[in-house]
């Protein structure tokens, strides 16, 4: 279980930006998977003590990469169903660090069921919007990778954490109708003349991706979306431990992990998605339910499908065969 686990966990990891050389000398140190969220945990406490030294010290750049560090180690403390609750908050707290140092601009925002971070490109007067959604056991500090690639193309992110995820990973359970979060989330930046919200997007992600779908089928104001490692249809029996152990901790009992499962449907939803839709999948992702993006595709009336045969889930140990270019289509198809 454990030396899965550490492999399974590698390329999301990294992707996201840990060290690969510290994340393999942290891991190859654990003796059972018990140990996993403390290890984490520590190792982001160290980065954390290294950007208070740094500064102290007046050295901020420095300072705010380790908070950055930090934030992604305690978010990574996270992802087993047996991590404490207080690392969630702990990541969005050296998060907001980070980005204070790093991206002063940068703005935290928040709803009943929603927490945000929006940040602004450099030297574009009204950029258009992506919406950031992570899954089942993410949350907006992980995606930061991604943000940056949107950022250096001239559009604003809004990375999200709903019900369930991140900052709201304790405070209430996971929502399949994510639409109704994600209204509220831009009805929160309405009026805003710093920001073209004619021009919105979304970049959804695992659980996110069904999340995202579902925003697109509802909201036609978002007009362009990318759904990567998206289930179409989740049957709880089928799913590996880890995520039923996962769901059950999100939702507060199994009998409800299992009811939010039968929810997870897309079914009669992708075909009325009607803006351009971007579908993209590992073709060595093994999760039962979450390799059908083809289907999705298929249904939506403007789908597109891209495989990465040697693609993981979240695609996040080859980032090079989606990434950029998708980043690019979502300009355009937003324009």
């Amino acid at each position: 279980m454990l030396p899965a686990q550490i492999a399974g966990a590698r390329s999301r990891v990294v992707s996201a930006g840990v060290d690969p050389a510290q994340y393999d000398a942290v891991t190859s140190r654990l003796a059972s998977l018990r140990e996993w969220p403390e290890a984490f945990a520590a190792t982001a406490a160290g980065h954390l003590a290294r950007g208070e030294r740094a500064e102290a010290a007046g050295r901020l750049v420095t300072a705010g990469e380790a908070y950055r560090d930090a934030a992604l180690w305690f978010h990574f403390a996270t992802i087993l169903p047996t991590a404490v609750a207080r690392a969630h908050e702990r990541a969005a707290g050296a998060m907001c660090r980070a980005l204070g140092l790093l991206d002063p601009a940068a703005e935290h925002i928040g709803g009943a069921r929603f927490r945000a971070v929006l940040r602004r490109p450099a030297g574009v007067e009204r950029p258009p919007v992506v919406l950031v959604i992570a899954g089942m056991d993410s949350s907006k500090v992980e995606f930061h990778s991604i943000a940056e690639a949107l950022l250096r193309r001239g559009m604003a992110t809004y990375a999200l954490d709903g019900p369930g995820q991140g900052e709201l990973a304790v405070a209430c359970a996971p929502e399949p109708d994510f639409h109704e979060v994600a209204a509220a989330a831009i009805d929160a930046l309405d009026g805003r003349a710093d920001l073209d919200l004619s021009r919105l997007g979304a970049i959804a992600l695992s659980l996110g991706g069904f999340y995202g779908a579902v925003t697109l089928a509802h909201l036609p104001r978002v007009r362009a979306g990318v759904i990567v490692s998206c289930p179409y249809a989740l049957s709880f029996d089928d799913l590996p431990p880890f995520v039923t152990e996962t769901l059950a901790l999100r939702t507060g009992s199994r009998d409800a992990a299992r009811a939010f499962a039968d929810r997870v449907r897309l079914d009669g939803v992708a075909a009325r998605i009607r803006q351009p839709l971007r579908v993209v999948d590992g073709g060595r992702d093994v999760i039962p339910g979450v390799a059908g993006g083809a289907r999705i595709a298929r249904e939506a009336p403007r789908g597109e499908y891209l495989l990465v045969e040697e693609g993981e889930h979240l695609v996040g140990n080859a980032r090079w065969a989606w990434l950029p270019d998708t980043a690019d289509w979502i300009v355009a198809a937003v324009s």
